[in-house]
Formats: structure tokens, C-alpha cells, sequence
């Protein structure tokens, strides 16, 4: 994949390059889907007869959740390098940028809840104080803080620019 995508970058295929990025993110995403699916009826079974239909998987339906870092329940791009150092993804082929990125650049990473009571949400605007307040519990200044949310600080809005 890495090597298609950087001949159409050097070639100026920008159709092509955002049809293979789209293609990959697909299924990336869809192979997170169906690991999730084992998981809940194989690997750790607490939802072996699960048999949903594609409408309610959609919905989250199934029991269990699956947030991934940088996604709207878990916002902090920058604890992917905990994970990193965690699991030393390069074992995997797996590379961080500066900012948190993964390369190969349809790579995901997320945790797997099973309790019958977790469920999706969303972060909403975080507050200056809520953000001193995370800063000091995780031992980093705001400022390197704000670089890797992907949401609102009150009064200041971050912008994909702030992030890159």
C-alpha cells in the first residue's frame, strides 16, 4: 500500500492517491469492525449467540465498545505514545510521527471495553480549568496538551493546523 501511494505522490495522482487512501481507511476501519466482532463471540465469547443485523451493528448495538485514540470518546492524540510504549508497535510495522500519527497511514489502535454497561460518548468543550486540571493529573503542560486534543479548549478553538 505504502509503496502504491507514494508512486501516485510522485506522480501527481492525486485521484488515484485519495481513492487508495479512502479504499485503505474502508478497510482498516472494516477489519477493526470484524476483529471487534470475534472478540465478542470467539476470543473472549461473552456474546457467542450475538447475531445482529448490519442496521444495528451500525448503532453500536452489539454489548462492548471499541474507542480509539484521537476519536471523539477518547480525544488525546498524544496517548498513543503511551500505547506505543506499551505494545512497541514498530514490532508490527507500525511508526509514530511527531504529532501521533500512524504510518502506514491506515493503521488503527483501540481498546476493547466488554462490560455490559460501556458505551460511546462524546467529549464536549473543555474548559481552561478541565484542561489544567488534566494537564497536572497527566504531568504535561497545557500547551502540549491542546497540540494533541481534537476538540475545543473554551475561548479557543483548535484547528486541524494546531494538531499537524
Amino acid at each position: 500500500m505504502e509503496s502504491l501511494r507514494n508512486k501516485y505522490e510522485s506522480e501527481g495522482d492525486s485521484y488515484n492517491l485519495m481513492i487508495l487512501q479512502t479504499l485503505s481507511d474502508r478497510l482498516a476501519e472494516a477489519s477493526a469492525e470484524y476483529l471487534h466482532e470475534k472478540v465478542r463471540k470467539e476470543y473472549w465469547g461473552y456474546a457467542h449467540d450475538e447475531n445482529l443485523p448490519v442496521k444495528d451493528m451500525f448503532k453500536a448495538r452489539y454489548q462492548g465498545i471499541r474507542p480509539a485514540i484521537g476519536y471523539p470518546s477518547l480525544p488525546d492524540q498524544g496517548l498513543i505514545f503511551k500505547l506505543d510504549k506499551l505494545l512497541n508497535m514498530s514490532n508490527i510495522g507500525i511508526t509514530l510521527t511527531e504529532n501521533g500519527a500512524m504510518t502506514p497511514t491506515s493503521s488503527v489502535a483501540g481498546l476493547y471495553f466488554s462490560h455490559p454497561k460501556s458505551s460511546y460518548f462524546m467529549i464536549g468543550q473543555i474548559t481552561e480549568e478541565q484542561l489544567q486540571d488534566y494537564s497536572l493529573r497527566r504531568g504535561e503542560s497545557t500547551d502540549n496538551l491542546r497540540r494533541y486534543l481534537h476538540y475545543a479548549v473554551e475561548n479557543q478553538q483548535i484547528t486541524c493546523d494546531d494538531i499537524l
